[in-house]
């Protein structure tokens, strides 16, 4: 056991599977603390209606159960992508970004019900511990954090399912799945089980949000999504709601078979892991942003976000969504996307996401300057001087080497 202070009331994130059901119990053992089971609907798709009565009859003083989907959409996923934040060059962060969320929500409750702790189910060797802790400490430097996985002597299932059965919590007789996933509205994780052999493909059946690209159909879907400052705002000229426009597009992907990943990543904590990932509303999103962005920002600031980007994903990847470094360069994103506005056509297939067209009331695309016919704007002999210049320093080095 930790030397962790006693603490007096725990608020809990709580998905009322086996895990976090058991950890209620063993924080009452442990610590002869209250405990509030926190349960937060971010699109997960699961059925939540019976979570609240199952934490009491576990034995949580208190339980809340709260929709954030349209918090989560509007407050976490739009800005990120704003920012077109993708790590490693694949991975549109559909875990890391719902984390500092429910952290923030934990830690209000916290407030709201007198609690001086936290407590998650993530393990002591993946990536949620950090972020949930994170933003826990960021938004409540005084909050105490219990991580049972890192403290108590339940090291597998089998022991979970032994714990359970002999505090009469009730074990979900499912058929076990040999890998585990977490979802919400963004996107649905698999990993561990047989994911954790990197040479071993993922089984048809795992796949819950996106139909085969071999099984979608033969024909392009052809959609149109309307920006605001750097927002989607529409789909089809139809204005929707944050959640509501990203469910379309996930139904839409989904069907067309888009936003499948494998993906062999680095965790902060140091190893590599494999991940198996499905997006599909969010990965017909960052297309159509990043369309919408080449037609309305000037060069250098669009090329200036670019160099960024890296290092504001590993900020969300890694938990600093309420840092000051992820703060301050999401000022700078949105000063940039206040001009991308417009409209963005794509065709889906087959897993394809293809941009076929963009326009907006405020392009700088110019086609008087850009025509490859006859025009007035452009002095072509211009382009001489402007290349001598910025040849010079590439000459003079040339004549050294020369000598």
């Amino acid at each position: 056991m930790s030397k962790l202070p006693k603490p007096n009331k725990v608020v809990l994130a709580y998905s009322g599977g086996l895990d976090t059901s058991v950890i209620v119990k063993w924080l009452i053992e442990a610590y002869g603390c209250a405990v509030v089971c926190f349960t937060a609907d971010l699109g997960q798709g699961e059925d939540l209606s019976g979570v609240r009565a199952k934490a009491l009859a576990t034995g949580a003083s208190e339980a809340f159960v709260e929709d954030l989907r349209e918090e989560f959409v509007r407050d976490f996923v739009m800005p990120m992508i704003r920012a077109g934040a993708v790590y490693e060059s694949s991975y549109l962060l559909g875990t890391s970004i719902a984390r500092p969320l429910i952290a923030k929500r934990m830690v209000e409750i916290a407030r709201e019900t007198g609690a001086d702790a936290v407590s998650h189910g993530a393990t002591g060797k993946g990536n949620d511990q950090v972020r949930f802790e994170l933003a826990a400490y960021a938004l409540e430097p005084t909050i105490k954090v219990v991580a049972p996985w890192r403290l108590w002597d339940l090291s597998s299932r089998e022991a979970l399912v032994a714990y359970a059965k002999k505090h009469g919590i009730p074990v979900p007789v499912t058929p076990r799945k040999p890998w585990s996933s977490d979802g919400n509205l963004l996107h649905i994780s698999f990993e561990g089980g047989i994911l954790e052999d990197p040479w071993a493909a993922p089984e048809a059946e795992m796949f819950e949000r996106t139909v085969s690209p071999q099984e979608a159909p033969d024909a392009v879907t052809e959609i149109t999504i309307g920006f605001e400052q750097g927002n989607p705002v529409s789909v089809d000229g139809e204005r929707l709601s944050p959640a509501t426009l990203l469910a379309r597009l996930n139904d839409l992907g989904g069907a067309n078979g888009i936003g499948r990943l494998d993906l062999v990543e680095n965790r902060y904590v140091g190893m590599k892991s494999r991940g198996v990932y499905e997006t599909p509303g969010g990965t017909i999103w960052h297309a159509a942003h990043r369309a919408m962005e080449s037609l309305t920002v000037d060069r250098e600031a669009l090329h200036l976000l670019h160099d960024l980007m890296p290092r504001y994903a590993r900020m969300v990847y890694n938990g600093y969504w309420f840092a000051p470094e992820r703060e301050a360069l999401q000022t700078l994103v949105d000063r940039v996307q206040e001009a991308v506005t417009g409209e963005v056509r794509l065709q889906l297939y087959k897993g394809n996401v293809t941009v076929v067209g963009r326009r907006s009331e405020r392009s700088l695309y110019s086609t008087a300057h850009a025509t490859f016919e006859a025009d007035t704007v452009y002095d072509q002999g211009d382009a001489e001087g402007f290349i001598k210049l910025n040849a010079l320093r590439l000459r003079i080095r040339a004549a050294l080497q020369q000598q």
